[in-house]
């Protein structure tokens, strides 16, 4: 590495400014301190404000897949980088759009956490415990079809927010019940909330659900060095076959798709299903082989579940 960060000259980590995008930061800049024997100060978290956390431009209740989604929590941190503003962003994987813009590359991975839903609920201990035509809140287009699909007596409303809006708008009584990522209640150490562990069987997560990624820019050859450090390899595998399962079916992160890639020894399991928005339709799938062949798995089950739905299914976009 040519030259280590210091307080006169440190480096800049960027991220949206929830409790948990900074818990994430915080993560990121322990693991760099560890890595390479360097103090705080040697570091900077710069708080960005993108247009998915604007409140005075989006309607809290508005649904993001109205306002426009791609790049919604990620644009003004890339703008920042490519500016030189900061030196890396760090971000919620499942927030992250398949492809990066020219000049920016998303290739480190820090060790991935629980991936798993939360049903969470002061009142029940369960979605199948919920009572017939229960008012849930919801935000994410694949949890609120996947509900549908397997509850289609309830009710589901726009449930937006950080973890701490959705919480508050809960005791509110604004709903019943909602979820949330194991991952992100983990990250916070939020034992005291009320929540049940979804098995993927029942709701299988979003893509790259419990991973952080650290992107940089592609000439930066300082940061590359680095990240190389902290980078988790089996998070990498797992998340190159499900995001090419996600680019391939053309999805973003409001796009009601669903898969999870496991790692046993060399062989890598990729589940992945696809819904209707409203839960009426939904196809799932599984392909397992060796896992540095995850990319071409990914694209192989989309193109499975795509031949399932057949044409048209995708036609509500």
């Amino acid at each position: 590495m040519t030259q280590k960060p210091t307080a006169d000259a440190p480096l800049k980590i960027g991220t949206r400014g929830s409790p948990l995008a900074l818990a994430q930061a915080h993560e990121t800049r322990a693991r760099l301190m560890a890595a390479f024997d360097l103090p705080e100060d040697a570091f900077e978290i710069v708080v960005i404000k993108t247009t998915g956390d604007d409140r005075s431009l989006i309607d809290a209740d508005r649904p993001l897949k109205e306002i426009g989604n791609k790049g919604l929590f990620t644009k003004e941190i890339e703008e920042a980088m490519l500016n030189g503003d900061i030196d890396i962003a760090v971000h919620s994987m499942k927030d992250m759009p398949t492809e990066q813009p020219d000049g920016l590359i998303l290739n480190t991975y820090l060790p991935r956490e629980d991936t798993r839903d939360a049903f969470i609920c002061p009142q029940f201990q369960s979605l199948h415990d919920l009572p017939q035509g229960a008012v849930v809140g919801s935000s994410s287009l694949r949890r609120r079809a996947q509900l549908l699909a397997r509850r289609p007596d309830l009710q589901v409303v726009e449930f937006r927010g950080n973890v701490q809006t959705r919480l508050k708008k809960l005791n509110e009584g604004v709903a019943v019940a909602t979820f949330l990522a194991m991952a992100g209640l983990n990250r916070m150490s939020m034992t005291e909330v009320p929540r049940t562990a979804i098995e993927p069987e029942d709701m299988l997560p979003a893509v790259a659900q419990g991973a952080i990624g650290i992107e940089r820019r592609t000439d930066d050859t300082r940061m590359e060095l680095m990240l190389a450090k902290i980078h988790d390899t089996n998070t990498g595998i797992r998340l190159a076959a499900e995001r090419a399962f996600l680019a391939e079916l053309d999805g973003s992160c409001e796009t009601p798709i669903a898969a999870l890639a496991e790692l046993d020894g060399g062989t890598l399991r990729l589940r992945g299903e696809i819904l209707r928005p409203d839960g009426s339709t939904s196809h799932a799938g599984e392909i397992s082989g060796k896992a540095f062949d995850g990319p071409q798995l990914g694209r192989q089950l989309a193109q499975e579940l795509k031949g399932k739905a057949g044409p048209g299914f995708f036609d509500w976009h």
